[in-house]
């Protein structure tokens, strides 16, 4: 069983709760668990609610301006989220979650941004991509410096026993 479905959607915060809905609403359907199925939409709420805040500039002439993109494949036992935006790119510190920096490490603060480093919008904001790394088996950060970011996770799938489309 295959099943993968696209959205583009406006960099709006009306549009996380949207993008939510239709991941859960999916997976229950095909009859995943609701665990599973919870923690997924935690982690897409976390990306895209980054593409909104910032995914780039909203202005007409910008390819992509104003939008965002989230893709989901359900294949075999493995689900995949994508989320991609317009923005600047960013860099990640790695570190604890406390986003500290590491030494030799850029300085700037975790998550999508302009790379000014900003402490104490840090300790506010930043929090999303070590959630989504916590609930996911597998997570990619891509930046594309003035192209936007992509977020790309991965989640063994879990099926509830009456699954209708519980791969055999």
């Amino acid at each position: 069983m295959s099943i993968w479905w696209s959205l583009h959607l406006r960099r709006e915060a009306a549009s996380v709760p949207l993008a939510r809905r239709l991941l859960l609403g999916a997976m229950e359907v095909a009859g995943v668990d609701p665990d599973v199925s919870y923690d997924l939409s935690v982690a897409l709420s976390e990306a895209c609610a980054n593409a909104v805040e910032h995914g780039g500039p909203v202005s007409a002439g910008t390819s992509g301006a104003g939008e965002f993109h989230v893709t989901a494949y359900l294949d075999d036992d493995m689900c995949r989220i994508e989320v991609t935006d317009h923005g600047p790119g960013f860099e990640r510190v790695r570190g604890g979650a406390s986003g500290a920096a590491v030494p030799g490490a850029p300085t700037a603060r975790d998550g999508f941004h302009d790379g000014v480093h900003d402490g104490a919008h840090a300790s506010e904001h930043g929090r999303g991509l070590f959630l989504i790394e916590a609930l996911a088996d597998h997570v990619d950060f891509r930046s594309r410096p003035g192209n936007g970011a992509v977020v790309c996770f991965d989640k063994l799938l879990k099926w509830r026993k009456d699954a209708l489309l519980r791969v055999c």
